[in-house]
């Protein structure tokens, strides 16, 4: 929980003028509009408050159901391990990473409104179940992008231990993180985007229902391949350095707990 927690706060706070820039590319008002590059820390109080027990929920999470299935697996099993547990550590963090994540990009996009202006409205216009919206988007991010990512990462940190006779260091796991963190921010980076436009829709729009294939049409329709990848450098960029500074720090912490 707390290697988790620490790792969450580290990674939020350090990368977030890259995420708010990313945000503002994916918003359907365009970059300009939404913002540019003024108020680039908008929206901070929301992750700050929200990644640590988000990013201690996946490790408790991750951890836990890893441990219950590598008991009596073959190795040949061990990715899809990863991949189960990866999977419901992401559906367990969603609980609470939606809440924070929809007043956060609210408040990327209008950086003249209050974090907690911007929750009270959203409390009272759409109540508790405005701060959910994008829960299913974010899940269908979620798992595609942690399927890819942590067998990715246990077996690169697999390989190079193999490689070097010894387990490998927390600098060299964080190495890991950042080449799996950026591959599987590639690859689905347009789910990243459907989730964006599904969070920053107005109310009772058709894109606020949470479809994420029709949040995708109409994407494609209307800004083709290009609409589909926007923001994927910075996402690259951002997930990449926070895969390093993420897991990283998850190894370095837990090692000094333990």
């Amino acid at each position: 929980l707390k290697a988790g927690g620490v790792a969450g706060v580290c990674v939020d706070l350090i990368l977030f003028p890259l995420d708010t820039i990313k945000t503002r590319l994916q918003s359907p008002q365009g970059f300009r509009k939404a913002g540019g590059f003024r108020g680039i820390y908008a929206g901070v109080p929301s992750t700050a408050i929200g990644s640590f027990p988000n990013a201690a929920a996946f490790f408790i999470t991750y951890e836990n159901v890893k441990s219950m299935l590598h008991h009596g697996s073959a190795s040949y099993l061990t990715p899809a391990t990863h991949m189960v547990a990866a999977s419901l550590g992401e559906v367990v963090a969603c609980l609470v990473r939606v809440p924070s994540e929809v007043v956060k990009q609210r408040a990327q996009v209008s950086p003249s409104s209050s974090t907690l202006r911007i929750l009270s409205h959203t409390l009272y216009h759409e109540g508790i179940q405005g701060l959910y919206r994008g829960y299913k988007s974010t899940v269908l991010r979620e798992i595609p992008f942690s399927l890819v990512q942590f067998p990715l990462w246990e077996s690169l940190k697999d390989l190079w231990s193999w490689k070097q006779g010894h387990v490998v260091d927390s600098w060299q796991s964080a190495v890991c993180g950042a080449f799996a963190g950026g591959f599987a921010a590639a690859v689905t980076t347009p789910l990243d985007v459907a989730k964006t436009r599904i969070m920053l829709a107005k109310a009772g729009s058709s894109t606020a229902s949470g479809n994420v294939l029709a949040a995708l049409g109409g994407i494609w329709r209307t800004q083709g391949l290009s609409g589909l990848f926007a923001g994927v450098v910075p996402r690259m960029a951002a997930i990449s350095l926070g895969g390093f500074i993420f897991l990283g720090t998850y190894e370095k912490t837990r090692q000094l707990l333990l």
